[in-house]
């Protein structure tokens, strides 16, 4: 039992369980949107299970699938399997094992969201093996977070509504811009080891000229998306909120100064999905 509880601990520490936080608060949102409000609970039940066995899916497999690349990097030597904490096939099986309960909520929630989920288990672990192929891996990366909200909406309704697709396209650009910034600390390791990214490609500067035009593009999104669901002073209030907040990440770092990398990657972001939807939630009880 402790090297069961053991070998959990440091799963869950490989995997940044708690960055589920990401992506969950959008997927939310997208069910506020599409119930009016709360969902039946065991809807919502399945839809937390869904999205947080998803995501340990594809963390999983992509230090699975990264083991010996890991290996190679500086900064991410000590992680599980390199480190020897964890090994590969114990990895593998909890991908697995994950992958499983994913389908089983799909499976639970209706018909469309079963049909639809080894598509998004493609998306979710093909992400691990598009650094090797090509430079917009980043938007990949993206997209496995940015099917959330549709995911969600789909999960509530049984059918996709057009308008949340922008939804979507907001988070991918989100996330795509972030992964940018993060990938300018693996920028030497990238280049000795054949692998492709967009600081690789156009370098530290072209990297963060990228991330902010991503994230720009986000913002226009999010204007958008508010026009579509007709937000009041306190979804507006939300996106002018997302903007300032990414403002200040972009004034963390620079191409000279990657030393608050960690705090613009994990904090500010977690920050901007939250209040994002705590400011959408509001909004959509205010009209009830």
């Amino acid at each position: 039992m402790p090297g069961i509880l053991k070998k959990t601990h440091t799963t869950l520490e490989m995997i940044k369980w708690e960055h589920s936080i990401f992506a969950l608060p959008f997927a939310l949102t997208a069910v506020l949107l599409a119930a009016h409000g709360l969902p039946s609970w065991p809807v919502l039940g399945w839809i937390l299970v869904a999205m947080v066995s998803a995501r340990s899916c594809a963390m999983a497999f992509n230090r699975w699938a990264d083991a010996d690349l890991d290996a190679a990097n500086p900064r991410t030597r000590s992680r599980a399997i390199p480190a020897g904490l964890l090994s590969k096939q114990f990895v593998l099986g909890f991908t697995c094992v994950t992958a499983l309960m994913f389908v089983l909520a799909a499976a639970k929630l209706n018909r469309l969201t079963l049909e639809l989920s080894p598509v998004a288990l493609t998306v979710l672990l093909g992400y691990s093996y598009m650094k090797r192929m090509t430079r917009w891996s980043h938007l990949v990366l993206g997209l496995a977070l940015g099917l959330a909200p549709s995911a969600a909406w789909i999960a509530v309704r049984g059918s996709l509504d057009p308008r949340i697709v922008v939804l979507t396209a907001a988070v991918t650009l989100w996330v795509a811009g972030f992964d940018v910034l993060y990938a300018c600390q693996d920028y030497e390791h990238d280049r000795a080891a054949g692998l492709h990214s967009l600081p690789r490609s156009v370098g530290l500067r072209g990297a963060f000229v990228a991330a902010r035009l991503m994230h720009l593009a986000m913002l226009g999104l999010l204007v958008w998306f508010g026009l579509l669901f007709h937000f009041r002073a306190s979804g507006w209030a939300g996106v002018a909120a997302v903007a300032l907040l990414l403002a200040y990440e972009h004034a963390l770092v620079s191409p000279r100064d990657l030393r608050r990398l960690n705090a613009a990657f994990f904090t500010m972001n977690g920050v901007i999905a939250i209040v994002f939807l705590i400011f959408v939630a509001a909004d959509v009880w205010s009209g009830r």
